[in-house]
C-alpha cells in the first residue's frame, strides 16, 4: 500500500489499517488520523510516536500490558505471530518453552507488564540474554525501554504496510548508497568433492579439479531498506554483526556439497537471504586460494604428493554473485562474473608495436621485435546463470582452461599490440566456450626497459622492469564479433565467386 492511499481513505478505513501498528491501542492511529495529509512516511511515524510520547503515564502503561509475552501459546496478533516466528519462537522445545515462560513470570514479577522487545532479526539466545540482563534494571529503566522497543515495533509494522517503494521515499531516492559488509573472510576446506566432466578443449590439458584443499577468501556485503535507522539513528536491532557473517560462511563450506566457487557463492547468499529475513540484497566475491601439487618420491618414482601441497603466489580463480529479494519474496539472482586474476605472462619476441602517432610528446622509440610483459585480468558472463555453478559441469568454464587459452593464444600470435591480443584471446575463449556470453579483459603493460641491447656471441638482451608508470586497456569481446567475423568472412567468400 502506498502513503497516497492511506491519505485518501476515510477516517474509518485509516484507523482500521494501522490499529494493530501499535499493539491492540488504536487510539494512537485515532488521534493521528487529523494530521492528514502525511508528506512521508517518516512524517507519518513521528505522529504516531508523537502521540505516544505526549499519552499519559496510564495511558502508556496500558499500551505495554497490551504486549504478549514472548514464546506465548495464547492467541496473538497477526503482527506478533509473524514476529515470533520470525524469531524461531514458534519452534522452542518443551525445555526451551518452559526456560522463557519462568523468565516472562520473573519480569512481570518484578515491573507488573510483560517484556517487550523488538525481535525483528534477533534469535532466541538473543532474547534469553536480554531478558537476563534487564531484569537486573529498576522500573522507570524498563518502562522507558520498552517504550523504546514498542516504537520499533511500531516501525517495522507500519513499514509492513506501507510497501518497499514508500519506504524508499525515505532515502530521497533509490540510489543511496546503503550496505555494510565483511572482507577476508579466509575458509580452507579438505577433501571437498571433486570437479570432474568438464569438457575439454584442444589448447588445455585440463579435464578436472581434485579439490583435496579448497580454499577462498570472502567479501560480503548486504543492504536494504530496512537498514536505514541503523546508519541514521544508530539502531543496531535489525545489524547482523559482521563477525556473524564471517562465522556464516565460515560454517556453511563446512556443509557445501558443490565443486566450484561459483557454486559456493551461491549457496551462501541463498543461505544467508533466508536466514534473516529482513535482509534484502547481498554482493559476494570470492577469490581462490591456489595451491600447487608437489612431488614426492615413491617407489623409486616421481609421483604427485595427495598429502602435501605448496602454497602458490601465481594468478588466482575469482568469481562475484548478486542477489536480491523481491517483494514477493522470491530470491533472484542479478548479476554473475567468473574470472582469473592477475595472470602474468612474458613472451620473448614475436612482438611488435609500430604506427603509432607520434609528434612533440612521443619519445617511445618503435620496436618490431620487443618482449612483451603483460597482466591480465579476465572475467567472462555466461548466457544462463546457472551454468556458471557447476552443477552440470559440461557447460562449466574452469579458470584453468582460459588461461591455457590465453597463453596458446599469445604463443601462436606475431602481437602487434595488447588490445589486438586481447581481443584475440576473447573470440578464442567464444569459440570455445559458446555457452558464454562476453569475456571483460582489463591489461595492463608492464614491458622491461632495455639495458643492453647486444650481447657478443648470443641472442640474448639485458633488461631491467619498467619505469613506475604502466599503459593498460580495458575491452569486451562478446557473441557479436563472433558473428561479425563470421559475416565478414561470407560476405568474402561471395566477393570471390562473382
Amino acid at each position: 500500500m502506498r502513503l497516497e492511499q492511506l491519505n485518501e481513505m476515510s477516517a474509518s478505513e485509516f484507523i482500521n489499517q494501522l490499529g494493530g501498528v501499535f499493539e491492540h491501542s488504536s487510539w494512537v492511529a485515532e488521534r493521528a488520523e487529523p494530521y492528514r495529509p502525511f508528506s512521508s512516511f517518516q512524517s507519518l511515524y513521528d505522529k504516531m510516536v508523537e502521540i505516544v510520547e505526549t499519552a499519559s503515564e496510564n495511558e502508556k502503561l496500558k499500551l505495554i500490558r497490551m504486549h504478549p509475552h514472548l514464546g506465548t501459546n495464547a492467541k496473538v496478533t497477526d503482527f506478533s505471530q509473524k514476529e515470533q516466528k520470525h524469531a524461531g519462537l514458534n519452534e522452542l522445545t518443551e525445555d526451551e518453552h518452559n526456560h522463557l515462560m519462568l523468565l516472562n513470570k520473573e519480569y512481570m514479577d518484578k515491573f507488573g507488564f510483560p517484556f517487550v522487545m523488538a525481535v525483528r532479526g534477533k534469535t532466541k539466545q538473543d532474547i534469553y540474554r536480554t531478558i537476563k540482563e534487564r531484569l537486573k534494571n529498576n522500573y522507570r529503566t524498563e518502562f522507558e525501554q520498552a517504550l523504546e522497543e514498542i516504537k520499533k515495533i511500531a516501525m517495522f509494522r507500519l513499514q509492513e504496510i506501507i510497501n518497499g517503494g514508500e519506504m524508499i521515499s525515505m532515502t530521497n531516492n533509490k540510489e543511496r548508497v546503503m550496505y555494510y559488509g565483511k572482507g577476508d573472510v579466509f575458509a580452507y576446506r579438505t577433501n571437498l568433492k571433486p570437479l570432474t566432466g568438464i569438457r575439454t578443449i584442444p589448447e588445455s590439458s585440463f579435464s578436472g579439479r581434485n579439490n583435496i584443499i579448497f580454499g577462498v577468501n570472502v567479501k560480503i556485503a548486504v543492504g536494504g531498506a530496512k537498514l536505514l535507522t541503523s546508519f541514521t539513528e544508530g539502531d543496531n536491532s535489525l545489524v547482523v554483526a559482521t563477525d556473524s557473517m564471517k562465522n556464516f560462511i565460515q560454517r556453511h563450506l563446512a556443509s557445501y556439497t558443490g565443486t566450484t566457487i561459483e557454486g559456493f557463492l551461491k549457496y551462501v547468499a541463498t543461505s544467508f537471504l533466508k536466514k534473516y529475513s529482513h535482509i534484502e540484497t547481498i554482493s559476494l566475491i570470492g577469490e581462490e586460494i591456489p595451491f600447487e601439487t608437489t612431488f614426492t618420491l615413491s617407489d623409486g618414482n616421481i609421483t604427485a604428493s595427495d598429502l602435501v601441497f605448496k602454497r602458490s603466489r601465481n594468478e588466482y580463480s575469482f568469481a562475484t554473485l548478486n542477489m536480491v529479494r523481491r517483494e514477493n519474496d522470491s530470491i533472484d539472482i542479478i548479476d554473475q562474473y567468473s574470472g582469473i586474476s592477475d595472470l602474468q605472462l612474458i613472451k620473448v619476441s614475436g612482438n611488435s608495436f609500430v604506427g603509432f602517432i607520434r609528434d612533440e610528446y612521443t619519445t617511445l622509440p618503435e620496436d618490431t621485435n620487443r618482449p612483451l610483459f603483460v597482466y591480465l585480468n579476465i572475467k567472462w558472463k555466461y548466457k544462463n546463470i546457472e551454468d556458471s555453478f557447476g552443477d552440470n559441469p559440461e557447460y562449466y568454464v574452469a579458470a584453468e582452461q582460459i588461461r591455457d587459452i590465453a597463453t596458446s593464444v599469445f604463443h601462436e600470435t606475431e602481437t602487434l599490440s595488447i588490445q589486438h591480443l586481447i581481443y584475440l584471446i576473447g573470440r578464442r575463449i567464444l569459440e570455445r566456450f559458446p555457452q558464454l556470453q562476453e569475456v571483460n579483459f582489463e591489461s595492463q603493460n608492464h614491458t622491461w626497459d632495455k639495458i643492453v641491447e647486444e650481447i657478443p656471441g648470443s641472442q640474448g638482451k639485458v633488461y631491467t622492469e619498467p619505469r613506475p608508470p604502466y599503459g593498460f586497456q580495458c575491452f569486451t569481446v562478446t557473441q557479436e564479433d563472433l558473428q561479425h567475423k563470421m559475416l565478414s568472412a561470407e560476405i568474402q567468400y561471395k566477393g570471390a565467386l562473382r
